[in-house]
């Protein structure tokens, strides 16, 4: 009996050493890049954000759309929410400039392509300027533009 119970201790033993040595490995693997990237920043001064666009004022944006902003948001749009940000980011419309860059036929055959018939419902027709608006750093214009729309529609 006693030596049933020492060697079923010892594969236990060994299979928990095992586990552990995976489990150290794969968070050193995957805590690898953020690290770099931590690096990068520190070693450049940045924080990341401002490398990719200096012009980018979230403060005034706040101040003016009385929400936060973040850098290529895409929900900031009227009319996106997160289900079609993810559709558009999944097909390779994920910043301010290529929205901007986007013919709205394009971006609703995107999104009945890839959302279904569900998606046809929605008019892409203002996503480009607006867009565009938040890539200049046109706030006001921006608000003013949403504040005629409704659901990314002009209101009739």
């Amino acid at each position: 009996m006693s030596e049933r119970f020492a060697s079923d201790l010892l594969f236990i033993v060994v299979a928990l050493l095992i586990a552990a040595i995976l489990g150290f490995l794969i968070g050193y693997f995957l805590r690898k890049p953020k690290v770099i990237t931590k690096e990068i920043i520190r070693d450049t001064g940045g924080t990341g954000a401002e490398d990719v666009r200096p012009d980018f004022d979230a403060e005034t944006a706040k101040a003016m759309l009385g929400k936060k902003i973040v850098l290529d948001d895409l929900k900031i749009v009227e009319g996106i929410g997160p289900v079609i940000e993810g559709i558009l980011k999944n097909s390779g419309i994920d910043t301010w400039k290529k929205l901007a860059e986007s013919k709205a036929e394009r971006i609703g055959s995107i999104l009945t392509g890839e959302g279904g018939a569900r998606f046809r419902a929605h008019d892409p027709g203002t996503w480009p300027e607006q867009a565009g608006l938040a890539l200049q750093g046109q706030w006001e214009e921006l608000k003013k533009l949403q504040d005629r729309l409704l659901g990314g529609r002009v209101r009739r």
